[in-house]
């Protein structure tokens, strides 16, 4: 009786919402959606992007707060949907479940009220980030565009912007930071979802984030890893001899505590290293049992969500990312979906 009566419930809430929606002044270029009272954008750019954004419905937003803008960059093998997720049903894309970047972004909205938060969810051709700037050489230039011109469909002044991504996604981020000798002010929050593979010292990817880091104390690179070089896949090592998310990481403090100072802590399986008042956050997953963590730090573990609310006030923020899943309420029961353009005869 008491499921019966929450499925009811339920059902209400949602379709107030599609109901609310439904006819409300949207921006140019954008529709309704039937849930939580946004708005959506579909966008394809040049060359090879299909991009999503979720803003709320003019009448949550408020022009005097600041905006921010995220861009997440999806995981190989992950679509645009699939990467912002939707509830469990039988005979559905299992990929759907995993992450649910959109519920942990509204979870985040309802603790933060003090910024309208518009959230952009980027997908390469291909479902693959690091092909994609393999096929093309000039891909900093290419990712400095994309982000220009998504900005130009968000009609908010100077948003604030943060960059965050899921594995392959993190080939995205170091096209963009590979694209600048300094990273651009507007910039103040990076996250790397088991996503810093290729963080490179050569690269001058270390000292492009201290100078960034120490320009502004309002600004916070975040790392959430796990111990990947023991784990197996049908019987076989998933990570090479010099890969993996793990040994990045390591790159990376190394690099770091060249200049900073780290403060090391443990809770549990997690050991944070984090320097500059915690605006510099590495937090690694030492997976005593050598399980498969990948998508688990993201969804399972809220990682996004953590990850967007450290260095925030309390109330505002989860102090690790660790289960259980503190987004449920708005998990949204269907998939986002590109609307259909009819073509002209």
């Amino acid at each position: 009786m008491y499921s019966r009566i929450c499925c009811l419930l339920t059902l209400f809430i949602f379709t107030c919402h599609s109901e609310l929606g439904a006819g409300e002044p949207v921006w140019k270029n954008f529709t309704a959606s039937p849930w939580f009272a946004e708005q959506i954008s579909y966008q394809h750019l040049e060359p090879e992007v299909r991009a999503i954004i979720v803003a709320p419905l003019p009448r949550r937003i408020a022009v005097e707060k600041p905006t921010r803008v995220v861009f997440f960059a999806t995981p190989n093998g992950n679509t645009i949907e699939q990467t912002l997720g939707c509830q469990k049903q039988e005979g559905r894309d299992w990929h759907f479940e995993i992450q649910q970047i959109a519920a942990q972004h509204r979870q985040w909205q309802a603790w933060n009220p003090g910024e309208n938060l518009i959230l952009v969810c980027l997908e390469a051709e291909g479902l693959s980030w690091p092909r994609w700037r393999a096929r093309h050489p000039d891909n900093p230039v290419l990712i400095q565009n994309i982000i220009r011109s998504i900005l130009s469909e968000i009609p908010l002044k100077t948003p604030r912007l943060t960059l965050a991504c899921h594995s392959g996604g993190g080939s995205f981020m170091w096209g963009f930071l590979n694209g600048t000798d300094q990273i651009s002010e507007q910039v103040d929050r990076f996250l790397f979802l088991d996503a810093n593979y290729s963080f490179s010292v050569a690269d001058r990817h270390g000292q492009k984030f201290l100078n960034w880091l120490q320009g502004d104390e309002k600004r916070c690179l975040i790392v959430i890893c796990y111990d990947d070089r023991n784990v197996l896949f049908q019987g076989k090592k998933v990570i090479g001899p010099t890969g993996g998310t793990y040994r990045a990481t390591g790159r990376m403090r190394d690099r770091f505590a060249r200049e900073l100072k780290f403060q090391e802590t443990h809770s549990g399986d997690l050991q944070i290293a984090s320097a500059l008042n915690g605006r510099l956050t590495l937090i690694t997953h030492l997976n005593p049992q050598n399980r498969i963590l990948h998508t688990a730090l993201v969804g399972d573990m809220n990682g996004y969500l953590y990850g967007m609310t450290v260095n925030t006030p309390p109330g505002q923020q989860i102090k690790l990312p660790q289960g259980p899943r503190q987004y449920v309420r708005w998990i949204q029961p269907e998939p986002f979906k590109e609307p259909v353009v009819e073509k002209a005869n």
